[in-house]
C-alpha cells in the first residue's frame, strides 16, 4: 500500500510534502509530484501538510481521480526505484495522464 498525489498538485508542486517526508520517496516529475510505492513507508506525514488536499491513501483516493493511482505506480516503471528523490532531483517527464492535462490553476 501506499500514499498517492491526484490532480490538485498538478502544475502547482507545493513540496511542502517533500520536506515531511522522512524516507524521501516523494519524487518530482515537470508537472507534479509521485510518491514511489516501493519506497514509501506509509507513515502518512506528507498528507496533513498538502496545502492542495492532493495526497491521499491508494484506497481512498476519491473516484475521479482513481487513474492516479497508476500515473503515480507507472512513472517509475523508468524510472526504477532510485532510494531517494534528494539525489535524484527533477525528472523531466511526467506520466501520460498528467501530459494529456491542460494546464491547472
Amino acid at each position: 500500500m501506499t500514499y498517492i498525489i491526484a490532480l490538485p498538485c498538478v502544475d502547482l508542486k507545493d513540496k511542502a510534502c517533500i520536506d515531511e517526508c522522512p524516507v524521501d520517496c516523494i519524487y518530482e516529475g515537470e508537472r507534479s509530484l509521485y510518491i514511489h510505492p516501493d519506497e514509501c513507508v506509509d507513515c502518512g506525514a506528507c498528507e496533513p501538510v498538502c496545502p492542495v488536499e492532493a495526497i491521499y491513501y491508494e484506497d481512498d483516493v476519491p473516484e475521479q481521480w482513481s487513474e492516479y493511482y497508476r500515473a503515480n505506480v507507472e512513472f517509475f516503471d523508468e524510472v526504477g526505484s532510485p532510494g531517494g528523490a534528494a539525489k535524484v532531483g527533477l525528472i523531466e517527464k511526467d506520466h501520460e495522464v498528467i501530459q494529456g492535462l491542460p494546464p491547472q490553476r
